[in-house]
């Protein structure tokens, strides 16, 4: 079984392209159960991914699928939706001046961030991706999703 997440990007970047709050648009294309159900192990941080919008605020049409195949598997941007035990931990290192949170917008290297889906209950075959990465590994923590590609 294949899953694929192309009408859940979709979704996510047609939500956000009309003024949704992108936080909760990917809350909601998971499932805040299903963030609450899973426990990131250490000092890992699970990552809902960012899809951009097709159009931007100035009106530039962006292009549709292959741009949001682009955002799944080269997207720099995501959202904290739960962290580790031993994230923020004060025995650890800081990555910041200030603690990471749930709720913030983090930029990392797509390739040192494992992908995986949370999977449609009423379409087992579409899926949410997400990644999970290691607090070391995040790059910055950023107000706007949109200012980074």
């Amino acid at each position: 079984m294949t899953v694929t997440s192309v009408r859940k990007l979709a979704e996510i970047a047609k939500s956000i392209g009309q003024g949704a709050d992108p936080r909760q648009t990917i809350i909601d294309s998971i499932g805040q159960k299903e963030i609450d159900d899973y426990e990131p192990a250490a000092n890992l941080i699970l990552i809902g991914t960012y899809a951009r919008s097709d159009v931007t605020k100035s009106g530039l049409f962006l292009g549709g699928d292959r741009t949001r195949q682009e955002d799944r598997f080269q997207g720099k941007v995501g959202l904290v939706l739960k962290m580790g035990p031993a994230v923020n931990n004060p025995s650890r290192p800081m990555v910041f001046a200030t603690p990471l949170k749930v709720g913030d917008w983090i930029t990392y290297r797509a390739s040192d961030a494992l992908e995986f889906f949370f999977v449609d209950p009423e379409k087992p075959l579409d899926g949410t991706s997400a990644r999970l990465i290691e607090d070391g590994l995040v790059m910055s923590r950023i107000v706007n999703p949109e200012a980074i590609y």
